[in-house]
């Protein structure tokens, strides 16, 4: 210790690597008292736990500077302490907040200076939803307990497309892709390579990719299956982008197909009211006369594991199914507190990374997964709510295949040059974000 006090800040501790943010609970402390070191100074509340605050030196409140129940990142200071503990001179934000962390959004990218002078563009957007619409009402049997619009309150969804019988992902992957590459003013024959995103393939191999790619009678190409669970449809996008930089070629075919209803225990409310079918599809090329992608964003915390799950692949649940839990499963409030968090994060980021700001970005494409969780992002990224664009009421949560069924819907009211935020998380949990330039 050294007889010269000086004054320095605190900042809480880190957490999980993609967390960036919490919510201080309660101080202990005031400005004026003493404390001693592992004394605990505050509670504090992130997306995943709660935890304490403990001081890491004796010393003396100065100010406080976050107030209880202010949520606050973990790179801004707390507390302002006196100290003649030299140890803590350079006091600085936990990992999490700054460092280059396998789960931390903003740096799941190379540097900035990264940028490659080749023009990257999606072109023509395609989208395909079943005919058959359910109604929430339809569902309510299960749960007498529960009203329409109750249900319609916690989830924003009135109805959702599922998939008739018969009818398999890589069908609705067929269609949407078939109707990207009209739109891009291509046929069949301009694909140089085709990635499809998916949690349910028709079979565990071959890939659903090589299935939709005899659909479209191409041969000769490479096809990949991707699973990043719901951010599977961004994944696949800069895993285009990379494709066509090391000059596999100038066109990918990129689609997302889920088919989730014949995974819905039809007694587990955290799921079965949100989920729809539906599949949306794009063309990635080497040009600059499409929609230009600006910057992206990829990350992933496994420590999110258990929040959203399934243990058996495919697209439906066997008749035979004892011994395991063949169901898709989420931690909903787990979830929420998550992917609130995760998406103002990565959508804060994204825009940095564009050199835009928050005023310049006219439409947010968020993940169609519930529309509290886009209100709430909303509310935390400095972005006005009436620019999220929402189609979460009548189409549920297609996972990956939301934000390309939303851009579908959106194409219509956008123009030339209108700066565009997609972003999204997944189980895994996955989280993206990709900025474009229409």
């Amino acid at each position: 210790m050294s007889s010269a006090k000086y004054k320095t800040s605190l900042f809480l501790p880190a957490q999980a690597a993609a967390e960036t943010e919490a919510t201080l609970v309660k101080w202990h402390v005031k400005a004026g008292d003493t404390f001693a070191k592992g004394m605990v100074l505050a509670e504090a509340e992130s997306a995943k736990s709660t935890f304490e605050f403990e001081a890491p030196c004796a010393g003396q409140v100065t100010a406080i500077l976050v107030s209880e129940g202010q949520v606050t990142p973990f790179d801004k200071p707390v507390i302002e302490i006196e100290t003649d503990d030299a140890t803590i001179k350079r006091a600085t934000p936990g990992r999490a907040a700054r460092d280059d962390g396998p789960g931390q959004a903003t740096l799941a990218v190379a540097p900035k200076s990264r940028s490659v002078s080749i023009p990257i563009s999606i072109l023509g957007v395609g989208g395909y939803l079943p005919e058959q619409v359910i109604s929430t009402r339809d569902l309510m049997a299960e749960f007498p307990d529960f009203t329409e619009e109750y249900m319609f309150g916690v989830t924003g969804i009135r109805e959702r497309h599922w998939a008739v019988a018969g009818e398999k992902p890589s069908d609705m992957a067929l269609a949407a892709a078939r109707e990207a590459i009209k739109n891009s003013g291509m046929t069949p024959g301009d694909i140089h390579g085709i990635i499809l995103s998916t949690t349910s393939p028709d079979v565990v191999m071959p890939s659903t990719s090589c299935i939709v790619a005899k659909g479209l009678g191409i041969r000769g190409i490479p096809c990949f299956d991707l699973n990043a669970a719901c951010s599977g449809w961004l994944y696949a996008i800069l895993a285009a982008k990379g494709l066509i930089y090391t000059g596999v070629g100038k066109n990918i075919l990129v689609i997302a197909a889920d088919m989730q209803s014949r995974t819905l225990d039809k007694k587990d409310r955290n799921t079965y009211f949100l989920f729809g079918d539906g599949a949306g599809a794009t063309v990635v090329s080497h040009t600059d006369t499409g929609h230009v992608i600006r910057e992206g964003v990829l990350t992933a915390d496994p420590e999110g594991l258990h929040m959203a799950r399934r243990e058996f692949p495919g697209y439906e649940v066997p008749a035979n199914s004892q011994g395991f839990d063949p169901w898709l499963r989420l931690d909903g409030k787990a979830l929420f507190r998550f992917a609130t968090t995760s998406f103002a994060s990565l959508i804060k980021r994204v825009v940095e990374l564009s050199e835009w700001k928050s005023e310049d970005v006219r439409w947010v494409v968020p993940h169609q997964a519930n529309g509290r969780i886009i209100k709430a992002a909303a509310d935390r990224c400095g972005i006005p709510f009436e620019r999220f664009f929402l189609n979460i009421d009548h189409v549920g949560n297609t996972s990956s295949a939301s934000i390309p069924l939303a851009l579908v819907e959106l194409e219509r009211f956008l123009h030339k040059g209108d700066k565009i935020v997609m972003c999204t998380v997944g189980a895994g949990i996955t989280a993206a974000a990709v900025s474009l330039e229409w």
